[in-house]
């Protein structure tokens, strides 16, 4: 019988000691002898017949360790069968004492998922922040930048490459990304029925650079993007909106985050700056060296913020706890059926990619949930 001492440590460690009878694991012993003889070659000996005593004594240290790795493992789940705890990382074991014959003795540390509270939330109230009023400015600062790229390439119509999907949309860059908006049913009037030369020839946006850009003319274009510029506005702020609920949470949300957590949101931010960088066409220790930076510096600045982060992760988790929030199986293959690639879609048919995907879910439609509750001035 299984043996143990359990004591809980701060920020959600738990150290474990446990002892189990050789009786108990005899027959582990016996049978990672006996595979592990199976692949083994001696002199005079065919691969798998060499006897299982002189086997053993060959194997030696590499058959302890094999054994410990089996024994361990399934020790410890003995060990917390009956308690609260859910270990949120692998364990880290060291081994106490073991031979042959005798009792195993050992000490496993693991992260537990943190005690959670957060309070109150029904009371959030905030202030919706304005939203951006888009001007004249705004619209001719991106029919200017069109109208030079297009003049750049000879005052004809765009690539088939900034027309992405082939579905009427053009991408438009603005100030805050990237802006769609959609071309007209019927086919847009050709551009060759003036010259190349006549049309990139002239000094200011007209109707025929509207035209090469989809729309049926410039008046028509401005108003287009003035559109996607205002949908993008409008995006932002509901954005901004749920960053300050999000904030609130954070504020409300009492827990005891477990260093692994905080390591993993920094490692998560630290990929989203490698991928920016990278589309920024740099290597990323060059970056850190133009930023004056380091690794460790860089995770030493983040850390408060990544801090926050989990704390609000963990809040919101808990909100949906509280409001039994959940995501329904049915729910979750809708949302994996609207993958198209066939490859990344396969990638949920594993358990892990879906309990991800769940929690990702149910988070979004707690705060979907938080919005309806909010009080908003």
């Amino acid at each position: 019988m299984v043996t143990k001492n359990i004591v809980k440590q701060p920020k959600a460690i738990v150290e474990v000691s446990v002892t189990v009878p050789w009786e108990d694991i005899q027959n582990k012993w016996n049978e990672v002898l006996q595979k592990l003889s199976s692949d083994l070659e001696l002199p005079g000996f065919r691969k798998g017949q060499v006897p299982l005593q002189m086997a053993e004594q060959n194997l030696g240290q590499k058959l302890q360790d094999e054994f410990l790795k089996a024994v361990m493992p399934q020790a410890l789940v003995d060990a917390l069968q009956g308690s609260n705890i859910v270990p949120i990382d692998y364990p880290k074991y060291q081994l106490v004492s073991f031979s042959k014959g005798q009792p195993i003795s050992f000490t496993a540390t693991v992260t537990e998922r943190p005690a959670v509270t957060v309070t109150d939330y029904h009371n959030i109230a905030v202030t919706r922040p304005p939203q951006k009023t888009i001007t004249d400015e705004d619209v001719n600062k991106i029919i200017d930048d069109l109208f030079k790229r297009w003049k750049a390439r000879g005052g004809t119509p765009a690539p088939a490459a900034q027309q992405p999907g082939g579905d009427g949309s053009q991408t438009t860059p603005g100030a805050g990304g990237s802006l769609t908006f959609n071309q007209p049913a019927s086919p847009a009037p050709a551009v060759n029925d003036i010259s190349a030369s006549a049309a990139a020839s002239a000094d200011r946006p007209d109707d025929n650079f509207a035209k090469a850009m989809g729309a049926q003319n410039l008046v028509d274009l401005k108003a287009k993007i003035k559109a996607d510029l205002e949908n993008e506005a409008k995006y932002n702020n509901e954005l901004d909106y749920e960053e300050l609920i999000l904030q609130e949470v954070e504020k409300l949300t009492t827990v005891d985050i477990p260093e692994i957590l905080i390591e993993d949101e920094l490692s998560r931010m630290l990929v989203q700056l490698q991928r920016r960088v990278s589309d920024m066409g740099l290597l990323f220790d060059e970056y850190l060296k133009s930023q004056n930076k380091t690794l460790d510096g860089l995770k030493a600045e983040w850390k408060p913020q990544a801090e926050k982060n989990v704390r609000m992760e963990l809040g919101l988790a808990d909100i949906a706890r509280q409001e039994k929030i959940d995501i329904a199986e049915a729910e979750l293959q809708v949302e994996i059926d609207k993958i198209q690639d066939a490859k990344l879609r396969a990638q949920f048919e594993q358990q892990e990619p879906r309990l991800h995907l769940r929690h990702s879910l149910r988070q979004i439609r707690t705060l979907d949930f938080l919005k309806t509750i909010t009080k908003t001035a």
